[in-house]
Parts: structure tokens; C-alpha cells; sequence
């Protein structure tokens, strides 16, 4: 009786999917893309174990209640039931970041997550704040590839196995990208090593086969990603899995990419960011293989899919810190007669965009406003902040505390570095290395007008060393791309002192920065980058961003492609 009730409520789930489906702002090729669903959500799960998992939430507090829910789905259909997830949960808005990560535990415990690993950006806040963090967890959190230098062991476990309650043995190996090294802010994580190179594979592989005879299956949670810019160190997940064996499947985060497979069929399963799709791994029971797995997707444009189900107490638990954040972050200081662009890529990681000029606007202008730079005359005065740190976009309409937080969500300051004309050159070219692929060090400038030919090769010399650490960047033998063609109007001068107006994650040698971080002096303002942007909004532009002031990149970066 109960199996039979379970395949009715399923049978009435999928004809409500296929309801949905047929509404008239779904056109076919969506609906055919997305229906093979439809048939799993109508199958009977008794003696499957279902892995639901997520990567890169990034603050998006309310999709825990959507995860809760559809576990609770599952179970109803027979399964038992694993939550999981590939890390950069504690960044990524104001929800989590205006509480240093902490309110994305609280979710995580609310939602009932069984083991997570770690993404970049839950060092944002620094290593002994995530820590603190991590002790209120009610869930397994794993990494085999981060080591304490004062003992050389890994900061958490390496792996893990959770035996369900029919027997069935999951291993999992927790693995986080070498890149954080340079993602973070240095200084938050200088008693840490992340392993690179060699030293990645070696310790998944040790990882791997410290639990691979005591475990059925052997699932990887990597935070390694698929971008164009780490296959030049080999740290994507497909290239770790060439190096490894005794993975049966790696659920994968860092790229935001929505994938059920790698390039050539690699058994790797990604859903994208903040929840637009819940990962699915069904392994039945007896055969203790792999059958399927497949993504569910939660919205689609505007609208949620009906099917999509919701933990109500998990729902509460977010509405109560969002309505926190939003009562004081809510208010209306400036309005904007244009959409300030915040993405990613084509956008802040490719080229110079208009709200990038904004910001790096606003952070000249909090220094020079207070007569802060008087080393140099102010025609050497110059800005530059990674595309990286700028997270999303501003609508047309009015812009909000809130607005301004989610952008520029990590609570940077504005830094000041001295560097040589050439330094500066070795600085864009370094940034730009991939370009036009995507590139989180990708520099928006100030007063600084160049060219960046993408059709010359990028001249790889050594790599880089931060604080006696390898970096995921090279410097460049030459210059071969970058050309400055002016600084505030003025001819550029290889010889000469510039002052470069910065974020303390680039002058600390964040990104692709290491030559800042090596700079001849630097000193940091104290002032955080969001309170400078507000500031120059109000003050400067009357808390009027016009289309005639901020309409469109001003075309400082000129590209030849």
C-alpha cells in the first residue's frame, strides 16, 4: 500500500511538472530539453540511496528550503537520502556575508546537509573565522588538500564514509583548488598551504585510497571547477581525475558550470550557482553501482517549476535572517538611469565594463579627496580593481545599501601601492594572461588608458611567489600583449613612480597582483570599498548615476582580437 500511494503521489507530481511545462512562455526546445525529469520523478526509489547535492549557493539562503524539500520528496518515494555540498557557501551575499558566513551554517544545519566540502570563498573571512564557523556545524565538512604549516596535517579530514541505514558504505574526499592561495586575501591565510601541482593529486590520491577498501563507492567533492584559466596549471577536475584512480564520480563546484558529465564523458556532475538546479545521484543498493544521476532544475526564467518542493521550517529559518539584513541594508540612497553590468563574462572578467568604472572611480576619489597620496603629483594617480571582486549587477531604478553589498560583497578596503611604470605594465600583462577568456584578476582601470592585443601569445615565465608560497600565477617573461598609451592624459613613462589605487586583496598580491604585494610601498586606507562607492554616488554624482556620466565603458581598455 504504502509503494502504491508513493507511485500515485509521483504520478501526480509528474503530470503537475508537465502542466507547468506546457505554459505558454516555455518554448518547445526548453520543454524537450528538460523533460526527461518528468519520468525520474515518477519512479519508485525503494532500495536506491538518492546523493542530492549543490555547489556554489553563494548566499542564496532560501534554495535550502528547495534541497530540504526535494530530500523529503525522495524519501517519500522510497530512498534514503544524502545531502551534499562542493563548497563557496559563505559568500556571495549580503544574507552570509554581512555575518562573516556564519548564517550559511546555521542554513546548512537547518536543512540537514550530511557532508560538505570547502570552496575559495569560504576563506574570505579568514581562515581562524571559518573555523569558528565550521565548530557549529552539525554536518561533516572533509578537505584533503589544505595542511596546517605549524604541523604539516590536513585542517580537516580528509574524507569521510557515511553508512546508510541498509548498509551501503559512501566514501567521500573533500579537495579545494590550489587558486585560493591567490582568490584570497593572503594575509587571512598565511599559516595554511593549499596543495598544488603534484602535491594536489598526491593528497586525492592518498585520500582516495585511505577509504577505498572500506567503502562501496568513492564520490569526490571537488572544489576544482572547469575554467579556461585553470587549465593551465592542470587544476580542473578533469585533469585531476586523469591523475587519480578510484573515483566512481565527482560531484564538482568553483566554475558555476551546469554539467551531468566532463568534455569526454568524465563521470562529473555540476548545477551551476544558488541553487538554479539540485544534483541528482541515484546508486542502488544491491548492486552498489552508480544507475543514474541527473539535474533538477528549480527555476526557469522567472518561474518556479510547480513540482518544486518546500521544507517550510527550513523557509522560516531563511525569511528570518533575510528580513534582519533587509531592514537595515533596504534603504534608497541613489538611483541609476542605467543597468550597471556585473557579470561575469562577457563582463567584469573580460573586458572594462561601466560599473567597473564606478568603482574604481569611487576608490580614486576617497583617497585623493582626502589628500591621502603625496608621493607622487596627482596626474600619476591611478585605480585598478580585479573584475573578480565585482559580483553582481545593478539594475536601472534606485540602488540600495544592499545593492552596493552585493556587488562588492567581501568587505575590502581601499589600499594604496607605489609602483615603477614598468611594474605596472608586468601588472596589466600578468592580468590579462588569458584574456579574453575568463580572468578574475582582469584589471578596471582609472586614468590609465592601454591596449591589450589578445592575438600575441602570453609570454609564461616563472611562477609566482607569494610569502615563500607558489601562486596559481605565472609572471610574464615580456611584455608582449599590454600597451599604456597614457596615464591621466599624460605620456606613460616606464621609469617613473605611479600611485595605484587599489583593494587590500590586490596589494597584498591577491589574483594576479604579485607585483603589488612586492611594490616599493603600500599602505592601506582603512576605508571599505563599499562606503567609498556610496560616498562618491552621494557626494560627486548627487546620488545620480546618469548615462551621459556611467552610460557605457568609458574605453580606457582597448582590445585588438
Amino acid at each position: 500500500m504504502k509503494k502504491l500511494l508513493a507511485l500515485l503521489l509521483a504520478l501526480m507530481m509528474a503530470l503537475t511538472v508537465t502542466a507547468a511545462f506546457a505554459d505558454d512562455d516555455w518554448d518547445e526546445a526548453t520543454f524537450a530539453a528538460h523533460a526527461d525529469f518528468r519520468t525520474e520523478l515518477a519512479k519508485d526509489y525503494a532500495g536506491k540511496t538518492v546523493i542530492l547535492h549543490s555547489n556554489d549557493v553563494h548566499g542564496q539562503i532560501d534554495g535550502y528550503a528547495t534541497i530540504a524539500g526535494m530530500r523529503d520528496y525522495f524519501k517519500s518515494l522510497g530512498a534514503e537520502v544524502i545531502l551534499a555540498d562542493a563548497g563557496d557557501f559563505s559568500q556571495g551575499s549580503i544574507y552570509v556575508s554581512s555575518n562573516k558566513g556564519a548564517a550559511a551554517i546555521e542554513m546548512m544545519n537547518a536543512a540537514g546537509y550530511d557532508v560538505v566540502t570547502l570552496g575559495n570563498h569560504e576563506f574570505d573571512f579568514g581562515y581562524v573565522q571559518l573555523m569558528e564557523n565550521l565548530s557549529k556545524a552539525t554536518f561533516k565538512t572533509i578537505c584533503a588538500s589544505i595542511t596546517l604549516d605549524e604541523t604539516g596535517e590536513t585542517i580537516l579530514p580528509a574524507s569521510t564514509i557515511i553508512t546508510t541505514e541498509s548498509g551501503l558504505k559512501i566514501g567521500f574526499v573533500g579537495v579545494e583548488t590550489p587558486e585560493t592561495v591567490t582568490k584570497v586575501n593572503p594575509g587571512l591565510i598565511s599559516m595554511i598551504t593549499f596543495a598544488a601541482y603534484d602535491k594536489l593529486y598526491e593528497s586525492t590520491q592518498k585520500a582516495i585510497d585511505e577509504i577505498r577498501a572500506d567503502a562501496d563507492l568513492v564520490i569526490g567533492l571537488f572544489h576544482l571547477g572547469m575554467d579556461a584559466e585553470s587549465k593551465f596549471n592542470a587544476y580542473r577536475s578533469i585533469d585531476t581525475l586523469e591523475k587519480v584512480t578510484g573515483i566512481d564520480m565527482v560531484i564538482d563546484g568553483h566554475s558555476h558550470y551546469q554539467m551531468t558529465a566532463g568534455q569526454n564523458g568524465e563521470p562529473i556532475q555540476s548545477t551551476g550557482t544558488k541553487f538554479a538546479n539540485i544534483g541528482v545521484i541515484v546508486i542502488d543498493n544491491e548492486t552498489k553501482a552508480i544507475e543514474d544521476h541527473f539535474l533538477i532544475p528549480t527555476n526557469l526564467g522567472s518561474k518556479l517549476y510547480t513540482f518544486t518542493h518546500t521544507d517550510e521550517s527550513v523557509l522560516a529559518t531563511a525569511k528570518e535572517i533575510i528580513a534582519k539584513v533587509d531592514e537595515e541594508y533596504n534603504a534608497v540612497f541613489a538611483t541609476t538611469e542605467v543597468l550597471l553590468n556585473g557579470e561575469r563574462a562577457p563582463g567584469n572578467r573580460t573586458e572594462e565594463t561601466n560599473l567597473g568604472d564606478l568603482i574604481v572611480d569611487a576608490m580614486v576619489w576617497s583617497v585623493v579627496k582626502e589628500g591621502g597620496i603625496e608621493q607622487v603629483e596627482p596626474n600619476a594617480i591611478v585605480g585598478i580593481t580585479n573584475g573578480g571582486g565585482i559580483r553582481a549587477t545593478i539594475n536601472v531604478g534606485d540602488v540600495t545599501k544592499k545593492d552596493i553589498n552585493t556587488v562588492l560583497p567581501f568587505g575590502n578596503t581601499v589600499a594604496v601601492v607605489y609602483v615603477t611604470g614598468a611594474e605596472l605594465l608586468e601588472a596589466l600583462e600578468a592580468s590579462t594572461f588569458c584574456t579574453p577568456e575568463s580572468v578574475g584578476g582582469y584589471p578596471q582601470t582609472s586614468g590609465i588608458t592601454w591596449t591589450l592585443d589578445t592575438t600575441k601569445a602570453f609570454d609564461q615565465g616563472d611562477v609566482y611567489v607569494l610569502d615563500g608560497k607558489e601562486s596559481s600565477y605565472f609572471a610574464p617573461k615580456s611584455i608582449q600583449r599590454v600597451t599604456i598609451n597614457a596615464i591621466n592624459g599624460e605620456p606613460f613613462d616606464i621609469n617613473a613612480t605611479y600611485a595605484v589605487v587599489t583593494n587590500n586583496f590586490c596589494a597584498a598580491g591577491g589574483d594576479t597582483y604579485n607585483v603589488f604585494f612586492n611594490s616599493s610601498s603600500r599602505f592601506d586606507t582603512g576605508i571599505p570599498m563599499d562606503e567609498a562607492v556610496m560616498a562618491y554616488v552621494t557626494d560627486v554624482l548627487d546620488g545620480k548615476i546618469t548615462a551621459e556620466k556611467y552610460g557605457q565603458p568609458r574605453g580606457s581598455a582597448i582590445q585588438i582580437k
